[in-house]
């Protein structure tokens, strides 16, 4: 057994030590450069090689999952950060490039400022708009600045999923690059000149109304987990609001190996595991007629960041919610600093966790499911997750939930509002055009999305694009049981 201060006779001394890689090492690739970078213990790079070596990792993502066509609008969603302002640095390599592989697609650019959810000064949003405004012009790129209180003004639309194409094969694919470049060789200089002049530009304002609802619904959240679920939500509708409106078919997102390790470990924390495959996956076909793709993903956090001071990648430093907060504020926060701790004493942590969702795989549902709205997620869009069986641990937390919550019904609150004549008791009751509760609310959403809006103090400070949804949808779900009996089930 061992003890205290016991002598070991110099063994610990004698052990092998693993030689630190300095940089005096010769580049792995060509043999000759000094290496200015070890990504890992034995891959260093010279200068020229590293960013070959960055273009070519980004070109093959796009070039192994051909999903983007050629002319097709791709909106690049852009944060300030350095992962999201290095893939636009690749499109405009891609596109500038003389190469036969160059890039073939039409960019545009979005930034949702979420400053009024993440308690900054309108003097320093305006501050970082204008200096991510000097990075979009010099793109040559049209680019949309919208503020985060825009929710309060979006349509019901949004929550309808699009319909979609299938999935195109290679052949059509072919075709669609062949007849990309006989246009492309006729097309002059003067068109190309007045097509650039044509960019659009949009920088929405907010109204002071907006201002207040938004500071009331994060206010009405009462942990950090869910601001951030909630703030990831509506940045994602904004997006694919945007991109249906100016006729863009795919979503570029900016997120690392590193930020895809901790979104996997913390979406299981979360409850979302049956939607991991679309919320870590190369594209997220989710929303039908918008798919988001995510080229950064064989990324980690260390190359970009080698990548950005190296060749010298404007970006802009944000603030967020979980900015300055320590470790245990949230679930996402926790995941993340418990990850990079990992990392540290052990590099192959983020590579493991990464490796581990690319086996990921969601069961796609039947043409009729994937355009019922009813059978979508009414704020994630993701397939409901809640119609399992009674043997199951999530019926047993319903019931566990059900036992807990037990009391008397209090109906005076519907008495008080309703008057003879109005129909009470019929299904006309004035009680019933109130706005939706959490339990009203619970059946149209995921296991997941139901612990944020448990969280919240008032449902009624959601946008009104969700509530009006959601009443919609319940009208839907009580006519089509009304009439249930009168329907024709389905052959198989």
């Amino acid at each position: 057994m061992c003890q205290v201060e016991e002598d070991y006779n110099g063994l610990e001394c004698k052990q092998e030590k693993i030689p630190v890689p300095t940089l005096s090492r010769k580049c792995m690739k060509c043999k000759e450069g000094t290496a200015v970078l070890i990504i890992r213990v034995s891959d260093a790079f010279c200068r020229s090689c590293f960013k070959e070596y960055f273009i070519h990792k980004f070109r093959a993502m796009l070039g192994k999952n051909r999903v983007i066509f050629p002319q097709e609008k791709v909106l690049l969603a852009v944060s300030g950060g350095a992962a999201s302002c290095s893939m636009l640095a690749q499109v405009q390599e891609g596109l500038s490039r003389d190469a036969p592989k160059r890039l073939r697609f039409m960019p545009g650019i979005i930034y949702i400022d979420d400053g009024g959810a993440c308690g900054r000064s309108s003097e320093e949003r305006q501050r970082s708009v204008d200096q991510l405004k000097s990075i979009f012009t010099e793109t040559g790129f049209p680019y949309f600045i919208v503020p985060l209180e825009q929710v309060f003004s979006l349509p019901t639309s949004v929550l309808v999923p699009g319909t979609s194409d299938p999935d195109p094969s290679n052949p059509s694919y072919k075709q669609a690059v062949d007849q990309y470049i006989k246009e492309k060789q006729n097309l002059t200089e003067e068109e190309a000149a007045s097509a650039v002049a044509q960019l659009r530009i949009e920088e929405s304002v907010c109204s002071p109304e907006h201002k207040l609802a938004l500071e009331r619904l994060f206010s009405s959240l009462n942990t950090l987990t869910a601001k951030e679920d909630m703030l990831h939500t509506l940045r994602q509708h904004l997006i694919l609001h945007v991109a249906r409106e100016n006729g863009y078919s795919k979503v570029m997102m900016g997120d690392s190996c590193s930020r895809l390790a901790v979104k996997l470990l913390s979406n299981i924390a979360l409850g979302r595991g049956a939607a991991l495959a679309s919320d870590t996956g190369f594209s997220d076909p989710r929303y039908g007629d918008v798919v988001i793709v995510r080229p950064m993903r064989d990324y980690s956090s260390k190359e970009i960041a080698a990548y950005s001071r190296m060749f010298h990648v404007p970006s802009v430093f944000i603030s967020g919610l979980d900015t300055k907060t320590h470790d245990k504020a949230s679930i996402q926060r926790l995941t993340e600093s418990f990850v990079t701790n990992l990392q540290a004493d052990f590099p192959s942590t983020v590579s493991t966790i990464y490796r581990t969702s690319e086996k990921l795989h969601t069961v796609m549902p039947s043409q009729g499911q994937t355009t019922e709205p009813a059978s979508k997620c009414l704020l994630c869009l993701c397939a409901l997750d809640t119609n399992v069986d009674k043997a199951s641990a999530f019926h047993a937390t319903l019931v566990s939930e059900q036992l807990s919550q037990i009391k008397l019904q209090d109906t005076s609150h519907d008495a008080r509002h309703c008057a003879e004549g109005q129909g009470c008791g019929s299904g006309g009751c004035c009680s019933s055009n109130r706005s939706p509760e959490h339990q009203d609310l619970k059946t149209l959403l995921c296991y997941s999305c139901r612990l944020t809006v448990k969280d919240m103090g008032a449902v009624d400070a959601l946008p009104p694009y969700i509530i009006t949804e959601a009443e919609k949808r319940q009208k839907r779900s009580r006519m089509k049981m009304e009439i249930s009996e009168f329907l024709l089930e389905d052959e198989d």
